[in-house]
């Protein structure tokens, strides 16, 4: 039995809105239990305002968040590395947790669209937590 948490990598292209999204959800719903991460394959200049006023309105707070670059050094030190439309970009590692959420892009959406993205982003990430924390 290992002491280690497991760690969770979110990518999408701009690691503005949904991997952001995604990474505030677990953080929170993990509530420390697991190490989290997230990247983008072309990071935008900041996180998408939409998504942070979306994750204010459930009070997960992201505002401190920037985006990130995302390095090999990343993919290979994460168990589960969970891709949200960044395609052929995100390295691949043998032994590796992939899975690719297929979800609506918040960028340049309104505040009406993105509630609904967040809504399926929190889904999965319980989902991923139970199965993540299983014995």
């Amino acid at each position: 039995m290992t002491d280690q948490k497991p760690s969770v990598l979110f990518v999408c292209v701009h690691n503005a809105g949904r991997s952001q999204m995604a990474a505030g959800w677990l953080r929170e719903l993990a509530a420390g239990r697991v190490e989290v991460r997230s990247a983008g394959s072309l990071p935008a200049e900041q996180i998408n305002p939409v998504a942070v006023a979306a994750m204010r309105e459930v009070g997960i707070d992201i505002t401190a968040e920037q985006p990130k670059i995302l390095t090999t050094e990343a993919v290979q030190a994460s168990d589960a590395v969970i891709t949200m439309g960044c395609g052929d970009a995100c390295p691949f590692f043998p032994g590796k947790r992939y899975e690719d959420w297929v979800l609506d892009d918040p960028a340049g959406q309104g505040i009406e669209a993105v509630r609904p993205i967040r809504d399926e982003i929190k889904h999965r990430v319980a989902a991923l937590l139970a199965e993540l924390l299983a014995p």
